[in-house]
């Protein structure tokens, strides 16, 4: 064991080329040309590209890698990848294996098939990946990959990535502005910082092959709830059974081969759901991780006969799978701007800050709400599990009323008994973690950062992370426009921060969010209540959240709308996927399953009958009369079901098509789920043709 041990700190990274390895292989002068590049965001030129590609095929090859990939993260939420090798012809019969700096820096894809939300024709086919040198190149299955960004022909955004480097761009800027005014002149950058907590289930492969749903649509249209569930706390934090812990020693040995710093693992509420955690890291390589986090999953589990679940909503009635994504942000010096500080002057710029996200979260909370929204998230927000579709934000009883305080005008008194007064210069520490945590609330103060917690387990975090760079960076923005022009800065200061708190002081909300009472005070408080995503959607294209993003260079308003669409379209195809998957099921296996059932209790009916034993077969007569019943009226709702996809209209992505796919599709796939269920719990399990929640969810 010692020495596995002692193996990880060479494991850790193997597969990276980091920035230790490009100092190892490259001339102290490329080197340095480029982390100014980095700094500065600039372009490479030409002879450094050319350098820094030779370095990387080398010690590719010499990884054992044979093929290089420029990996992108288009609007589908999945990564994609175009596999070339290194050999090109030396011109007498033979190969050399080269890297050029064309193709380390530039390639071409197909864009074609990717969702574009209209930016461009499906005849302009072409699309350019650029490499991202602030995302390190790694080694998988003897392949070297290139982060990149996607773009089209024209140049306009088809991924997730550029958005978000974009993003944190402005966030840097804007916060290096804030901090000159507090007087700090060394700290150069800024980074948002991000971790990603994952949640998943497993289940036996056998299983899986088993129900068309969960291979088609990732989830279970339907499903007796089993006679034990959740409601023992048992698994929650239990001992990890053999088999998944020895799924979770690969997949950690496999993440960090490739630099994910994988911390965490348990055993989550749910019979069968487990979370990974992982160490904070900048948002961007934070997003990356994820994204290889989810593919490693899957791998991984196919190995040891497993499947990975990462939709939102597996199983209906048990826990459904988030993924919290905490959010903070930290200078090149190492400080953490959301960590309350121990100095007065480190305090007033902490409520700065805690300024600045309350006011860009009151401000765009349909902008939060909307990049968590998806078909699969659906399903979980709201549900008692996961916050409200309401966003608001718990920042504890100690910080509220300090807020308080400044908003009023009233004394506050600290711990310390020292009274609270608003100056640069005056402030008394503030505790840092003085309240238990609330996991009831979207978006939860937890120390030193903010925890967003409506993300669901499939999803990218890119989007969520754009959303609150950018809704934070345009309030500090606000703040420095403000501050820059003030004769006296700590009045222009404290007027500044009462005047954000009391206009934004409706967003905070420490109790609990799951109780109805809790909606009916948002409704007052005039809070968004979003229920779905179709009614989130719009707001891509609402004037005011296209405004923040076109005027911070983010996103274009092209670009904006496109993503609006691109996600109801999105929502209509997958339920007209889980639609079709239910009628097959319910056609072709439940429904004549049933009829074999209910044939052989009429039998016994007949029989026990014929034989004078009337009495004896009460059970089965009562039986026959229910499952008959029962499947009458799915047969019925399956000609619904049927009715409503053959009047679809085209599935374009717009909001009257998502409409009639929620109002009229949605609705009676669930209402058939629900049939199912109570015939799948009349039925004898040996005529039922599909494995049961206790059968899945108990068998790893």
């Amino acid at each position: 064991m010692s020495e596995r041990t002692n193996e990880i700190p060479a494991l850790f990274g193997s597969m990276v080329f980091t920035e230790d390895k490009m100092r190892q292989r490259l001339s102290a002068a490329a080197f340095e040309a480029w982390q100014e590049c980095l700094r500065q965001g600039r372009s490479l030129d030409k002879h450094l590209a050319v350098e820094i590609a030779g370095a990387m095929k080398d010690w590719a090859i010499e990884m054992g890698a044979t093929h290089y990939t420029h990996w992108f993260q288009p609007m589908t939420g999945f990564t994609a990848e175009k596999h070339d090798s290194f050999i090109v012809p030396d011109g007498h019969g033979g190969i050399l294996m080269e890297l050029s700096a064309k193709e380390l820096t530039r390639g071409e894809a197909d864009a074609s098939s990717f969702p574009s939300g209209g930016l461009r024709a499906t005849f302009e086919a072409r699309g350019y990946t650029a490499w991202d040198p602030s995302s390190y190149a790694f080694i998988k299955d003897n392949t070297l990959y290139i982060p990149t960004i996607f773009c089209s022909y024209s140049g306009e955004t088809l991924d997730k990535k550029t958005p978000l480097l974009r993003s944190m761009a402005v966030l840097d800027h804007q916060c290096v502005r804030i901090l000159r005014l507090f007087g700090n002149k060394t700290v150069q950058h800024v980074t948002a910082q991000v971790g990603a907590e994952q949640e998943y289930f497993l289940i036996d492969k056998k299983h899986y092959r088993q129900r068309e749903d969960l291979m088609l649509c990732g989830r279970t249209l339907f499903g007796a709830m089993p006679p034990k569930g959740q409601e023992l706390d048992d698994h929650y934090y239990g001992a990890i059974k053999p088999r998944v812990a020895a799924f979770m020693h690969e997949l950690d040995r496999e993440l960090w081969q490739v630099g994910v710093l994988a911390k965490t693992e348990h055993n989550e509420a749910a019979p069968s759901q487990h979370e990974l955690a992982p160490v904070y890291s900048d948002a961007n390589s934070a997003c990356d991780h994820n994204q290889l986090t989810m593919e490693l999953l899957k791998k991984v589990a196919d190995r040891h006969d497993l499947v990975c679940l990462l939709h939102e909503k597996p199983f209906a009635g048990v826990n459904g799978s988030g993924k919290h994504n905490n959010w903070s942000i930290s200078t090149d010096k190492g400080e953490n701007l959301l960590k309350p500080g121990k100095t007065p002057s480190q305090n007033a710029q902490f409520l700065l800050f805690l300024a600045a996200f309350l006011q860009g979260a009151d401000e765009y909370q349909e902008m939060l709400r909307c990049c968590v929204a998806y078909p699969g998230n659906d399903f979980r927000l709201g549900g008692n599990e996961a916050p409200p579709a309401v966003v608001s934000v718990f920042l504890g009883d100690e910080l509220t009323a300090i807020l308080h305080a400044i908003i009023t005008g009233e004394e506050y008194v600290d711990v310390t008994k020292r009274k609270l007064e608003i100056g640069v210069d005056l402030l008394p520490e503030i505790p840092q973690d003085t309240t238990d945590r609330n996991r009831t609330s979207p978006l939860a103060f937890t120390g030193n950062k903010f925890e967003f917690r409506m993300c669901g387990a499939s999803q990218s975090i890119a989007s969520p992370t754009v959303v609150l760079n950018t809704m934070v960076a345009d309030a500090l923005c606000q703040f420095a426009d403000t501050l820059e022009k003030a004769d006296d800065f700590p009045a222009a200061l404290r007027d500044l921060l009462r005047r954000s708190f009391t206009e934004h002081h409706r967003i905070i909300f420490n109790g609990n969010g799951y109780g109805k009472e809790w909606l009916r005070e948002a409704q007052s408080r005039g809070l968004a209540n979003l229920r779905d995503s179709v009614d989130a959607l719009p707001a891509y294209i609402n004037p005011k959240n296209m405004a923040l993003f076109t005027r911070h260079g983010i996103l274009t308003q092209a670009e904006m709308a496109a993503r609006c669409e691109i996600h109801l379209e999105n929502y209509c195809k997958v339920t007209a996927i889980e639609a079709r998957t239910l009628l097959d099921m319910a056609r072709r296996h439940i429904l004549p399953a049933v009829s074999r059932y209910t044939d052989y209790l009429a039998q016994a009916v007949f029989h026990k009958s014929g034989c004078g034993v009337v009495a004896g077969a009460r059970m089965e007569q009562a039986t026959l009369r229910k499952l008959s019943l029962l499947n009458d009226k799915l047969y019925d709702l399956c000609e619904v079901i049927d009715l409503h996809l053959h009047k679809a209209p085209p599935a374009e992505g717009d909001l009257r098509t998502a409409e009639y796919y929620r109002d009229h599709v949605a609705v009676v796939v669930s209402q058939a789920g629900e049939l199912i269920n109570q015939m799948e719990a009349l039925t004898d399990a040996g005529f039922w043709p599909y494995p049961t929640y206790a059968e899945i969810l108990f068998s790893v």
